[in-house]
């Protein structure tokens, strides 16, 4: 496969910096982006998500982009306005000026968080399955702002013809730290697998995927994210025993248990900038 360059927007934060280490490995040449400097990586993009001539240039060239950048939680309308729906706009329309093909967007499980979740936490077979066809229903001004992105992303590709897969990430660190992410896990190989899939699936319009590992316990239907080229190999399960007996299971009484948004419905976590 030949060298790749591809943009990694937000290359600074948590996610970015997990992708940082394991997206060279399929053979990607990264140009990173991010507002903030990126220690080891004098060549990085410093710019705002406004600037909208910076952002042109660093989309210029590449064959794809992996969009991660703006804001992870919840805040108020004014900074989500600016960080999360103009900034990706500006990043789309600086993309399609450049004639870039495609983009993976990181959505987030809060644009459906208000989804309710499935009752069983026993391994469920596919009918009850949340299907990737669900509704938005996001549970944060956050969320709105990925359900935003979601129809930008579809307007793209209608009228610009700019592909994008869209995935819905559910909670990706090295390993999951509470009974929610059980379910929801994804592992940082396998969000790599992920994106390495959806840059180079041959064809995917607007694609809306589920992103998660192989979880036992699993919530969503990861079959569009599958017919990408994803095989997702790690699974949640080994750490359900200890997570389970620590923090008992999930209360479909108790409302931060009761939709797929978990306590993003009824307390989020607010961004601390």
């Amino acid at each position: 496969m030949p060298t790749r360059t591809v943009l990694l927007t937000g290359a600074a934060g948590r996610l970015g910096t997990l992708m940082r280490g394991l997206l060279p490995r399929y053979g990607y040449e990264l140009r990173l982006l991010d507002l903030r400097p990126i220690d080891g990586a004098p060549d990085a993009i410093t710019t705002d998500l406004s600037d909208k001539a910076a952002l042109r240039e660093a989309v210029r060239g590449v064959d794809g982009v992996i969009h991660l950048a703006g804001i992870s939680l919840e805040a108020s309308f004014e900074k989500i306005l600016k960080a999360n729906i103009e900034g990706t706009y500006n990043l789309y329309e600086a993309a399609r000026q450049e004639a870039v093909r495609r983009i993976v967007f990181a959505s987030s499980n809060h644009a459906v968080g208000f989804t309710p979740r499935p009752q069983d936490d026993t391994p469920i077979d596919n009918s009850a399955l949340i299907p990737i066809d669900t509704a938005h229903r996001p549970d944060t001004v956050y969320g709105l702002s990925k359900s935003f992105g979601e129809d930008l992303a579809q307007f793209y590709w209608d009228k610009h013809g700019l592909e994008t897969v869209s995935v819905r990430i559910g909670s990706c660190c090295p390993q999951p730290t509470s009974v929610r992410m059980l379910s929801i896990w994804l592992s940082p190989d396998d969000a790599a697998r992920l994106f390495h899939a959806a840059l180079t699936a041959e064809v995917v319009r607007h694609t809306v995927v589920y992103g998660s590992s192989a979880n036992t316990r699993l919530w969503w239907d990861l079959s569009t994210a599958r017919a990408l080229g994803y095989e997702p190999q790690d699974d949640s399960e080994p750490y359900a025993e200890k997570l389970i007996a620590e923090q008992g299971e999930l209360d479909p009484a108790n409302p931060d248990h009761a939709h797929l948004g978990g306590h993003f419905t009824t307390h989020p976590p607010i961004w601390p900038h």
